[in-house]
């Protein structure tokens, strides 16, 4: 099955398992509960990834799958899959439980290590970011569908941050070079943030904290797809199914290549 028909087949995953989300999103009939790594985890979630494990393994019974909400094999078992899907059900549970709308289904194909296709769905904002390797990034909303790109810089505007909603904005002074001119878009969800920088909206996103390979699977597609780039705090890239933890280091979502990111963002050994 090539790439194009494997796309065709998470986008309409995505939207089957988005319309389940939203139901109990909008009756707020869900139950919740803490997991071992102290996120919260909601029937809702549990109900998309049932769905969209149950559709793909139907439709492409030969490709693993690693889901947040099962977890991974040891990486003995699965360290030579040439493909495989990597989801997250719901990313951003919390802004979900908040009501804040900023949640979203979460659907990558792995190959060879790197993302090759990457779905992201917003029921609530009715929307959906896609893309393809080699194809291009897009934004299909109720106004239609179009192909999106990372936002040119001219050194003369200020560059746009994207935040969480309660990040402390403080943290910023350590990683950001106050003597460029910033602003800040509050958004949650990881994986909305990207999408923001891949459509021009925002130019990068630091993110400070545990995330798993579910979290930029996706997301990591789209934007480099749309010309940008995710990579860890040392400015090396990230991997996939290359170590036994699926964790990622804290990493930098980067807009356009004509910012000049290392000295926009404090090295590390750098930082106060």
């Amino acid at each position: 099955m090539n790439l194009a028909q494997l796309l065709d087949i998470a986008l309409s995953t995505s939207k089957k398992a988005g319309k389940e989300v939203f139901l109990h999103y909008q009756r707020g009939d869900y139950t919740s509960e803490i997991k071992e790594d102290n996120s919260p985890v909601t029937s809702a979630d549990i109900a998309s990834n049932d769905i969209i494990m149950a559709e793909l393994k139907r439709l492409t019974p030969d490709i693993p799958i690693i889901s947040e909400e099962v977890g991974p094999l040891p990486l003995k078992e699965r360290e030579q899959w040439q493909r495989y899907w990597l989801l997250d059900p719901i990313d951003g549970t919390g802004e979900f439980m908040k009501g804040s709308g900023d949640f979203a289904v979460n659907i990558a194909l792995i190959e060879d290590g790197w993302p090759a296709i990457g779905v992201i769905h917003a029921p609530d904002h009715q929307l959906t970011y896609y893309a393809r390797k080699g194809l291009g990034a897009f934004k299909e909303d109720k106004e239609g569908c179009h192909q999106i790109y990372v936002a040119p810089y001219n050194g003369k505007r200020k560059i746009k941050v994207a935040v969480s909603r309660r990040q402390e904005l403080s943290l910023m002074d350590k990683y950001l070079d106050k003597s460029f001119d910033f602003e800040y878009i509050a958004l949650g969800s990881c994986s909305l943030k990207n999408c923001l920088i891949a459509e021009g909206s925002a130019d990068c996103y630091l993110r400070i904290g545990p995330t798993g390979e579910w979290d930029t699977g996706a997301s990591q597609c789209i934007l480099e797809q749309a010309g940008g780039s995710i990579i860890d705090s040392e400015f090396l890239p990230l991997s996939y199914n290359q170590r036994e933890s699926v964790l990622n280091p804290d990493f930098v979502s980067l807009g356009a290549s004509d910012i000049p990111w290392k000295r926009v963002i404090i090295p590390h050994q750098a930082r106060r």
